[in-house]
Protein backbone atom coordinates (compact mmCIF):
# COMPACT_ATOMS: atom_id res chain seq x y z
CA UNK A 1 0.00 0.00 0.00
CA UNK A 2 1.18 3.28 -0.91
CA UNK A 3 1.56 5.70 1.72
CA UNK A 4 1.83 9.81 1.37
CA UNK A 5 4.75 10.20 3.67
CA UNK A 6 6.56 13.35 5.02
CA UNK A 7 9.46 13.43 2.53
CA UNK A 8 6.62 13.13 -0.51
CA UNK A 9 5.03 16.24 0.78
CA UNK A 10 8.07 18.05 1.49
CA UNK A 11 8.97 17.31 -2.10
CA UNK A 12 6.29 18.93 -3.10
CA UNK A 13 6.12 22.26 -1.05
CA UNK A 14 10.10 22.16 -1.99
CA UNK A 15 8.83 22.18 -5.85
CA UNK A 16 6.08 24.98 -5.00
CA UNK A 17 8.54 27.04 -2.79
CA UNK A 18 10.96 27.26 -5.47
CA UNK A 19 8.43 27.99 -8.23
CA UNK A 20 7.20 31.11 -6.00
CA UNK A 21 10.50 32.57 -5.51
CA UNK A 22 11.67 32.36 -9.46
CA UNK A 23 8.23 33.79 -10.47
CA UNK A 24 8.87 36.42 -7.80
CA UNK A 25 11.98 37.60 -9.05
CA UNK A 26 10.42 36.99 -12.45
CA UNK A 27 13.32 34.77 -13.33
CA UNK A 28 12.82 32.28 -16.62
CA UNK A 29 13.10 28.68 -17.32
CA UNK A 30 11.98 27.86 -13.79
CA UNK A 31 11.20 24.16 -14.60
CA UNK A 32 15.23 23.65 -13.53
CA UNK A 33 14.33 25.33 -9.42
CA UNK A 34 11.86 22.13 -9.93
CA UNK A 35 14.29 19.54 -10.61
CA UNK A 36 16.89 20.74 -8.54
CA UNK A 37 14.13 20.52 -5.39
CA UNK A 38 13.43 17.21 -5.80
CA UNK A 39 16.80 16.09 -6.35
CA UNK A 40 18.12 17.81 -3.54
CA UNK A 41 15.27 16.44 -1.13
CA UNK A 42 17.02 14.19 1.61
CA UNK A 43 15.13 11.82 4.90
CA UNK A 44 17.21 13.93 7.09
CA UNK A 45 18.00 17.01 7.79
CA UNK A 46 21.50 16.20 7.79
CA UNK A 47 21.99 14.36 4.52
CA UNK A 48 20.21 17.56 3.13
CA UNK A 49 22.62 19.94 4.81
CA UNK A 50 25.61 17.73 3.32
CA UNK A 51 23.57 17.70 -0.09
CA UNK A 52 23.39 21.48 -0.15
CA UNK A 53 27.06 21.88 0.69
CA UNK A 54 28.29 19.26 -2.10
CA UNK A 55 25.85 20.43 -4.61
CA UNK A 56 26.91 23.94 -4.06
CA UNK A 57 30.32 22.97 -4.70
CA UNK A 58 30.30 21.00 -8.09
CA UNK A 59 26.80 23.27 -9.59
CA UNK A 60 29.80 25.73 -9.50
CA UNK A 61 32.47 23.51 -10.91
CA UNK A 62 29.50 21.91 -13.32
CA UNK A 63 28.66 25.25 -14.32
CA UNK A 64 31.92 26.97 -14.70
CA UNK A 65 33.15 24.39 -17.29
CA UNK A 66 29.73 25.03 -18.74
CA UNK A 67 30.40 28.49 -19.43
CA UNK A 68 34.29 27.63 -20.85
CA UNK A 69 33.51 24.91 -23.16
CA UNK A 70 30.17 26.91 -24.41
CA UNK A 71 32.47 30.30 -25.24
CA UNK A 72 35.53 28.76 -26.03
CA UNK A 73 34.71 25.50 -27.66
CA UNK A 74 30.88 26.19 -28.63
CA UNK A 75 27.89 23.74 -27.86
CA UNK A 76 27.94 20.97 -30.04
CA UNK A 77 26.65 17.57 -28.95
CA UNK A 78 30.51 16.24 -29.16
CA UNK A 79 30.88 18.94 -26.44
CA UNK A 80 28.03 18.59 -24.39
CA UNK A 81 29.07 15.01 -24.25
CA UNK A 82 32.41 15.30 -23.18
CA UNK A 83 31.37 18.35 -20.76
CA UNK A 84 29.34 15.32 -19.02
CA UNK A 85 31.88 13.02 -18.64
CA UNK A 86 34.30 15.42 -17.03
CA UNK A 87 31.51 16.23 -14.42
CA UNK A 88 30.78 12.83 -13.75
CA UNK A 89 34.70 12.29 -13.36
CA UNK A 90 35.31 14.55 -11.00
CA UNK A 91 32.34 14.06 -9.27
CA UNK A 92 33.62 10.58 -8.56
CA UNK A 93 37.26 12.03 -7.79
CA UNK A 94 35.89 14.26 -4.89
CA UNK A 95 33.51 11.35 -3.59
CA UNK A 96 30.26 13.13 -4.58
CA UNK A 97 28.57 10.80 -6.64
CA UNK A 98 25.00 12.30 -5.33
CA UNK A 99 25.56 15.32 -7.16
CA UNK A 100 25.97 13.58 -10.17
CA UNK A 101 22.35 13.98 -12.06
CA UNK A 102 21.36 17.33 -10.71
CA UNK A 103 25.12 18.99 -11.72
CA UNK A 104 24.12 17.22 -15.30
CA UNK A 105 21.55 19.05 -14.89
CA UNK A 106 23.32 22.86 -14.65
CA UNK A 107 25.77 21.95 -17.61
CA UNK A 108 22.87 20.90 -19.91
CA UNK A 109 21.11 24.03 -18.93
CA UNK A 110 23.76 26.41 -19.36
CA UNK A 111 25.01 24.67 -22.30
CA UNK A 112 21.48 24.95 -24.03
CA UNK A 113 21.88 28.41 -24.15
CA UNK A 114 23.16 29.99 -27.69
CA UNK A 115 26.45 30.95 -27.91
CA UNK A 116 25.65 34.64 -28.82
CA UNK A 117 23.21 34.99 -25.74
CA UNK A 118 24.32 37.32 -22.83
CA UNK A 119 26.30 36.60 -19.73
CA UNK A 120 23.68 37.47 -17.39
CA UNK A 121 21.08 35.02 -19.14
CA UNK A 122 23.14 32.30 -18.81
CA UNK A 123 24.01 33.21 -14.92
CA UNK A 124 19.84 33.71 -14.63
CA UNK A 125 19.93 29.49 -15.21
CA UNK A 126 22.22 29.11 -12.76
CA UNK A 127 20.45 31.09 -9.81
CA UNK A 128 17.20 29.39 -10.62
CA UNK A 129 19.26 25.96 -9.82
CA UNK A 130 20.58 27.13 -6.84
CA UNK A 131 17.21 28.57 -5.87
CA UNK A 132 15.99 25.18 -6.28
CA UNK A 133 18.88 23.70 -3.82
CA UNK A 134 18.14 26.11 -1.54
CA UNK A 135 14.10 25.82 -1.08
CA UNK A 136 14.55 21.89 -0.46
CA UNK A 137 17.04 22.34 2.18
CA UNK A 138 14.84 25.40 4.06
CA UNK A 139 11.24 22.80 3.70
CA UNK A 140 13.32 19.82 4.89
CA UNK A 141 14.21 22.11 7.75
CA UNK A 142 10.99 23.67 8.64
CA UNK A 143 8.46 21.26 7.78
CA UNK A 144 7.82 18.62 9.41
CA UNK A 145 11.38 18.18 10.27
CA UNK A 146 12.40 14.30 10.67
CA UNK A 147 11.24 12.31 14.07
CA UNK A 148 13.71 9.60 14.23
CA UNK A 149 12.57 8.53 17.97
CA UNK A 150 9.11 8.12 17.12
CA UNK A 151 9.62 6.90 13.67
CA UNK A 152 11.94 4.16 15.05
CA UNK A 153 9.82 2.92 18.13
CA UNK A 154 6.39 3.13 15.47
CA UNK A 155 8.49 1.13 13.28
CA UNK A 156 9.83 -1.77 16.30
CA UNK A 157 6.14 -2.11 17.02
CA UNK A 158 4.48 -2.52 13.81
CA UNK A 159 7.38 -5.44 12.99
CA UNK A 160 7.00 -6.90 16.42
CA UNK A 161 3.38 -7.72 15.79
CA UNK A 162 4.53 -9.81 12.68
CA UNK A 163 7.28 -11.29 14.26
CA UNK A 164 5.13 -12.22 17.53
CA UNK A 165 3.05 -14.23 15.24
CA UNK A 166 5.29 -16.24 13.50
CA UNK A 167 7.31 -16.75 16.28
CA UNK A 168 4.05 -18.20 17.99
CA UNK A 169 3.28 -20.48 15.51
CA UNK A 170 7.06 -21.53 13.28
CA UNK A 171 6.64 -24.85 15.71
CA UNK A 172 3.00 -25.75 15.07
CA UNK A 173 2.96 -24.78 11.40
CA UNK A 174 -0.78 -23.66 11.70
CA UNK A 175 -0.22 -20.79 9.31
CA UNK A 176 -0.81 -21.05 6.07
CA UNK A 177 2.19 -21.10 3.21
CA UNK A 178 0.44 -17.60 2.17
CA UNK A 179 -0.19 -15.99 4.90
CA UNK A 180 3.93 -16.49 6.77
CA UNK A 181 5.35 -15.91 3.03
CA UNK A 182 3.21 -12.64 3.54
CA UNK A 183 4.21 -11.70 7.25
CA UNK A 184 7.43 -12.86 6.51
CA UNK A 185 8.05 -10.50 4.06
CA UNK A 186 6.69 -7.32 5.67
CA UNK A 187 9.23 -8.55 8.80
CA UNK A 188 12.19 -8.84 6.40
CA UNK A 189 10.85 -5.06 4.79
CA UNK A 190 10.38 -3.88 8.29
CA UNK A 191 13.94 -4.86 9.60
CA UNK A 192 15.71 -3.22 6.55
CA UNK A 193 13.34 0.22 7.35
CA UNK A 194 14.76 -0.31 11.06
CA UNK A 195 18.63 -0.45 10.33
CA UNK A 196 17.74 2.90 7.60
CA UNK A 197 15.94 4.83 10.95
CA UNK A 198 18.65 3.37 12.62
CA UNK A 199 21.39 4.89 10.57
CA UNK A 200 20.21 7.87 10.10
CA UNK A 201 19.33 8.74 13.80
CA UNK A 202 22.85 7.37 14.71
CA UNK A 203 24.11 10.14 12.01
CA UNK A 204 21.98 12.59 13.20
CA UNK A 205 23.05 12.70 16.61
CA UNK A 206 26.76 12.64 15.66
CA UNK A 207 26.54 15.27 13.12
CA UNK A 208 23.79 17.90 14.96
CA UNK A 209 24.26 17.28 18.66
CA UNK A 210 24.14 20.84 19.35
CA UNK A 211 21.13 21.59 16.91
CA UNK A 212 19.33 18.42 17.82
CA UNK A 213 20.52 16.68 21.26
CA UNK A 214 19.52 12.89 21.61
CA UNK A 215 19.80 10.95 25.34
CA UNK A 216 22.23 8.56 24.35
CA UNK A 217 20.72 6.50 26.61
CA UNK A 218 17.90 5.49 24.54
CA UNK A 219 19.79 5.51 21.15
CA UNK A 220 21.39 2.59 22.94
CA UNK A 221 18.25 1.00 23.79
CA UNK A 222 17.18 1.37 20.29
CA UNK A 223 20.07 -0.29 19.39
CA UNK A 224 19.46 -3.01 21.24
CA UNK A 225 15.91 -3.19 20.45
CA UNK A 226 17.14 -3.75 16.57
CA UNK A 227 19.41 -6.31 18.10
CA UNK A 228 16.82 -8.43 19.48
CA UNK A 229 14.50 -8.23 16.44
CA UNK A 230 17.54 -9.27 14.38
CA UNK A 231 17.63 -12.51 16.80
CA UNK A 232 14.23 -13.42 16.75
CA UNK A 233 14.52 -13.53 12.47
CA UNK A 234 16.97 -15.59 13.32
CA UNK A 235 15.33 -17.89 15.30
CA UNK A 236 12.87 -18.25 12.72
CA UNK A 237 15.06 -18.71 9.97
CA UNK A 238 16.77 -21.44 12.16
CA UNK A 239 13.15 -23.28 12.96
CA UNK A 240 12.35 -23.58 9.50
CA UNK A 241 15.86 -24.90 7.89
CA UNK A 242 15.68 -27.24 10.60
CA UNK A 243 12.95 -28.15 12.63
CA UNK A 244 10.77 -30.05 10.58
CA UNK A 245 13.99 -31.68 9.08
CA UNK A 246 14.35 -33.16 13.00
CA UNK A 247 10.97 -33.75 14.81
CA UNK A 248 10.67 -36.92 16.37
CA UNK A 249 7.76 -36.83 18.80
CA UNK A 250 4.80 -34.06 19.89
CA UNK A 251 6.94 -33.67 23.20
CA UNK A 252 9.79 -31.52 21.10
CA UNK A 253 6.72 -29.43 19.87
CA UNK A 254 5.55 -28.71 23.59
CA UNK A 255 9.05 -27.65 24.37
CA UNK A 256 10.13 -25.68 21.41
CA UNK A 257 6.17 -24.13 21.26
CA UNK A 258 6.43 -23.04 25.07
CA UNK A 259 9.81 -21.69 25.15
CA UNK A 260 8.76 -19.29 21.89
CA UNK A 261 5.36 -18.35 24.16
CA UNK A 262 7.32 -17.28 26.35
CA UNK A 263 9.71 -15.46 25.06
CA UNK A 264 7.48 -13.28 23.17
CA UNK A 265 5.50 -12.57 25.78
CA UNK A 266 8.58 -10.99 27.47
CA UNK A 267 9.49 -9.29 24.59
CA UNK A 268 6.13 -7.76 24.02
CA UNK A 269 6.14 -7.19 28.08
CA UNK A 270 9.55 -4.96 27.80
CA UNK A 271 8.00 -2.67 24.61
CA UNK A 272 5.80 -1.94 27.37
CA UNK A 273 8.09 -1.67 29.63
CA UNK A 274 10.12 1.02 27.94
CA UNK A 275 7.10 3.13 27.19
CA UNK A 276 6.33 3.30 31.22
CA UNK A 277 3.22 1.24 31.06
CA UNK A 278 4.71 -1.82 33.40
CA UNK A 279 5.54 -0.41 37.27
CA UNK A 280 9.39 -0.54 38.07
CA UNK A 281 11.05 -2.92 40.36
CA UNK A 282 7.85 -5.57 39.38
CA UNK A 283 8.74 -8.86 39.38
CA UNK A 284 10.89 -10.14 36.24
CA UNK A 285 8.63 -12.53 34.24
CA UNK A 286 11.86 -14.53 32.87
CA UNK A 287 15.57 -14.79 33.84
CA UNK A 288 18.02 -16.11 31.85
CA UNK A 289 18.36 -19.44 34.03
CA UNK A 290 14.82 -20.88 32.79
CA UNK A 291 16.53 -20.42 28.88
CA UNK A 292 19.60 -22.08 30.06
CA UNK A 293 17.60 -24.97 31.56
CA UNK A 294 15.48 -25.02 28.35
CA UNK A 295 18.90 -25.47 26.49
CA UNK A 296 20.41 -28.30 28.52
CA UNK A 297 17.19 -30.22 27.91
CA UNK A 298 17.36 -29.81 24.14
CA UNK A 299 20.28 -30.95 24.60
CA UNK A 300 19.44 -34.21 26.39
CA UNK A 301 17.12 -35.24 23.69
CA UNK A 302 17.44 -38.53 22.19
CA UNK A 303 17.22 -38.88 18.41
CA UNK A 304 18.35 -41.95 16.39
CA UNK A 305 20.82 -39.82 14.17
CA UNK A 306 23.71 -37.33 15.54
CA UNK A 307 22.48 -35.09 12.59
CA UNK A 308 18.74 -34.70 13.82
CA UNK A 309 19.95 -33.81 17.24
CA UNK A 310 22.46 -31.41 16.35
CA UNK A 311 19.73 -29.43 14.40
CA UNK A 312 17.84 -29.10 17.84
CA UNK A 313 21.01 -28.08 19.28
CA UNK A 314 21.30 -25.07 16.74
CA UNK A 315 17.85 -24.50 17.13
CA UNK A 316 17.86 -24.11 20.34
CA UNK A 317 20.77 -21.98 20.13
CA UNK A 318 19.42 -19.48 18.52
CA UNK A 319 15.99 -19.46 20.86
CA UNK A 320 19.05 -18.57 23.68
CA UNK A 321 20.91 -16.05 21.88
CA UNK A 322 17.33 -14.45 21.71
CA UNK A 323 16.63 -14.35 25.22
CA UNK A 324 19.82 -13.13 26.07
CA UNK A 325 19.32 -10.25 23.79
CA UNK A 326 15.91 -9.63 25.29
CA UNK A 327 17.31 -9.56 28.98
CA UNK A 328 20.23 -7.48 27.84
CA UNK A 329 17.74 -4.88 26.67
CA UNK A 330 15.76 -5.63 29.92
CA UNK A 331 18.82 -4.51 31.61
CA UNK A 332 19.07 -1.13 29.91
CA UNK A 333 15.44 -0.17 29.85
CA UNK A 334 15.54 -1.01 33.46
CA UNK A 335 18.47 1.25 34.16
CA UNK A 336 17.07 4.25 31.87
CA UNK A 337 13.67 4.22 33.31
CA UNK A 338 15.51 4.32 36.91
CA UNK A 339 17.76 7.20 36.05
CA UNK A 340 14.80 8.93 34.74
CA UNK A 341 12.81 8.50 37.74
CA UNK A 342 15.44 9.66 40.09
Amino acid sequence: MVTLGPRVIKTGLSVTLALYICSFLQLEHFVFAAVAAIFTMQPSIYKTWKHLLDQLRTNILGAALALFSLHFLGNGPIIFGLVIVLVILISLKLKMEGTIPLTSVTVLAIMSVPVDEDMIFTIQRFIVILIGVGSAFLVNLLIFPPKYKKSFYGKIQSVFHDLSLLLRTSVSNEMTEASYREHWDRVNDGILQLEEFYHLFNEERAKMKKMNPVDVREFVIFKQMLHAMRSGTTVLEIVDEHYFQSRKDEGNNDLFDEKLEQLTKYHEYLLLKFEGKIKLNEQQPFNLTDSQLFLNKVMEIDHETDEKKLRLVVIGSSIFEYAFQLQRLDQLIEQYRAKAAA
